[in-house]
């Protein structure tokens, strides 16, 4: 149930309805006027109690913190350097895995020339074979942040265990759920008790519904600074994309939940030359920024080499989705 309380409601009936609703061992949440009721479908409220409801939503999705029932405004993820969310394209470039201190300084300047704010790098990776390169480590991370502070940028990066959590936190500004663990819910219920933003990436097969789901095990923790990514699906057809990119997620969710969507479009189509055109596609659908795989030398790089832009193609793209955006902006006035 989510309750929307009149203009005149005072804090103090709030909490009376808040403190009833304890009692029936329901599980409350409140944003501003609205407060969701977390398992509750039906309640008789008496007169007085009645006076200070403006609309009550009985039926309400499951994830009921991500959805604009309980939260109309869009939600905004404020970072040092980055503010994800609002009507700037957040841009977050670098490569696949921290291969060195060298490399990763190399990518931050480049990434930064790009018009990228936050710096990726992935210090644990999650690789299909246990005999891949298996990142860094901590190592990886401090080369990370020294790389993003030397050129002012934010950095993202990927946790992939419960037990990194408290490392990971040290070094980074987002901390990104990958593909493979969007249903590990023993993490998403860790992140959700730190307040670090938390970038939650689409699952391969996984629905909108089962997106939303994922996000709501770490709001329910009291995170609720939380990006979504679209990064594509598994399809019947992989001989030429690494994933089927479904660009209409991304209206789809921002029609469904407040929290910022953006798209990854390396791991969405996988091969360099189609990494652009699929950018495209995403800011024109509305999507809120990107995160791309850079590399000066993807023929050697240690992970996803096939899917990471060389800089000058990686350059080029940036402006056109700039001058994209000029254009998306005209229409709107």
């Amino acid at each position: 149930m989510i309750i929307t309380f009149k203009q005149t409601v005072t804090p103090e009936t709030q909490h009376a309805f808040q403190t009833k609703f304890n009692q029936l061992h329901k599980q409350v949440f409140i944003f501003g006027l609205h407060m969701a009721v977390v398992g509750l479908d039906h309640y008789s409220f008496s007169d007085q109690e009645a006076e200070a409801i403006d609309q009550i939503i009985a039926e309400t999705p499951s994830f009921v913190q991500a959805s604009r029932s309980f939260h109309p405004e869009d939600s905004v993820i404020q970072l040092p350097h980055s503010e994800i969310g609002t009507k700037t394209f957040t841009i977050m470039a670098g490569p696949c895995s921290v291969e060195s201190e060298d490399h990763i300084r190399r990518m931050a300047e480049v990434a930064r020339r790009g018009g990228a704010s936050i710096l990726r790098g992935g210090a644990f990776k999650p690789r299909t074979s246990p005999y891949s390169f298996q990142g860094l480590g901590e190592e990886g991370l401090r080369y990370l942040r020294k790389a993003a502070d030397e050129n002012g940028m934010d950095v993202i990066t990927e946790v992939m265990d419960e037990t990194h959590v408290p490392l990971v936190a040290e070094y980074t500004d987002v901390m990104q759920i990958g593909a493979r663990n969007m249903q590990n819910f023993s993490l998403l219920k860790a992140v959700g008790k730190t307040r670090i933003p938390v970038a939650l990436k689409r699952g391969m097969a996984a629905s909108i519904d089962d997106l939303l789901n994922a996000s709501e095990y770490i709001a329910s923790g009291g995170n609720t600074n939380i990006i979504l990514i679209e990064r594509g699906i598994r399809t019947f057809d992989h001989q030429y994309t690494r994933n089927t990119f479904d660009v209409a997620a991304v209206p789809v969710l921002q029609k469904l939940t407040h929290y910022p969507v953006i798209v990854d479009p390396s791991h969405a189509v996988g091969c360099w030359d189609l990494v652009a055109p699929a950018a495209y596609a995403g800011t024109a659908a509305g999507a809120s920024g990107m995160i791309v795989e850079i590399h000066d030398h993807p023929e050697k790089a240690m992970s996803d080499g096939p899917q990471a832009l060389k800089s000058d193609t990686y350059l080029t793209m940036t402006k056109r989705v700039a001058a994209l955006r000029q254009c998306m902006a005209t229409w709107e006035d």
